[in-house]
């Protein structure tokens, strides 16, 4: 919700309508609260009093999040175009963004955007009650990354089966880890597991069959390295 301004007028009509213009918002966007009723006094003249409001902008979780945005990017002097809607269905909040040099807001590994979405989040999720998904992306720039990360799973899988050496990755986010767990985890021949902490966490693919240390845990529990394995994914 956005802080109430105080709007005068002849009538409590001309305060409301006022407001709207003032506020660059809808009556529907509208709440509002009458101070003073005004009245016209004598002849319409003489002791006539002003009608008195106070009102703000009703701001929904996705105003939330373009105003956001809108504020750093007048800040940084970029032109940045937004599209927003909200997907119901996932629960998540989706805002695209169009203009000129769009690789600054992606930066290295898309790390920039990601950066920028996380601080998004926190704005809209400040006085929710419900957390709500919020999903930033420019020039179609994570389905890309997607995709790339998918072939690269692939290319690794099969290098590890070559060299029969484990090989691992450079650091990624927990969703770009997901999706390398999720390419390769039916895969006959290669497991992955996530080691390090963040921001180094990585994952590291190598050959089922390599190291298949199984053992018993302190209870007496059989508990073996997949089992460990499975737990990491999840973790990821």
């Amino acid at each position: 919700m956005s802080d109430y301004i105080e709007v005068s007028a002849k009538t409590v009509d001309d305060a409301v309508t006022k407001a709207l213009i003032e506020l660059e918002t809808t009556s529907d966007k509208l709440d509002y609260v009458v101070i003073e009723k005004g009245s016209t006094g004598i002849l319409g003249i003489f002791n006539s009093k002003p009608a008195v409001i106070k009102a703000r902008k009703v701001m929904t979780d996705l105003d939330v999040a373009e105003d956001f945005l809108r504020k750093i990017f007048k800040t940084i002097g970029m032109e940045v175009t937004l599209t927003s809607f909200m997907n119901e269905e996932e629960g998540c909040l989706n805002i695209d963004m169009s203009g000129e040099e769009m690789g600054v807001l992606i930066g290295k590994r898309g790390q920039t955007l990601d950066s920028l979405q996380y601080l998004v989040s926190l704005i809209v999720n400040k006085e929710r009650d419900e957390y709500l998904r919020v999903k930033l992306d420019t020039e179609n720039y994570r389905e890309r990354r997607k995709t790339t990360l998918e072939n690269l799973a692939r290319n690794i899988a099969s290098k590890v089966k070559r060299t029969k050496h484990p090989v691992s990755l450079e650091p990624m986010n927990p969703y770009e880890r997901r999706i390398i767990h999720s390419v390769l985890q039916n895969d006959k021949y290669v497991v992955t597991r996530s080691e390090g902490e963040d921001p180094y966490r990585h994952v590291v693919v190598s050959l089922k069959r390599e190291g298949r240390r199984d053992r018993y845990d302190h209870t007496g529990r059989y508990y073996s390295r997949e089992n460990r394995e499975r737990q990491d994914y999840w973790k990821s």
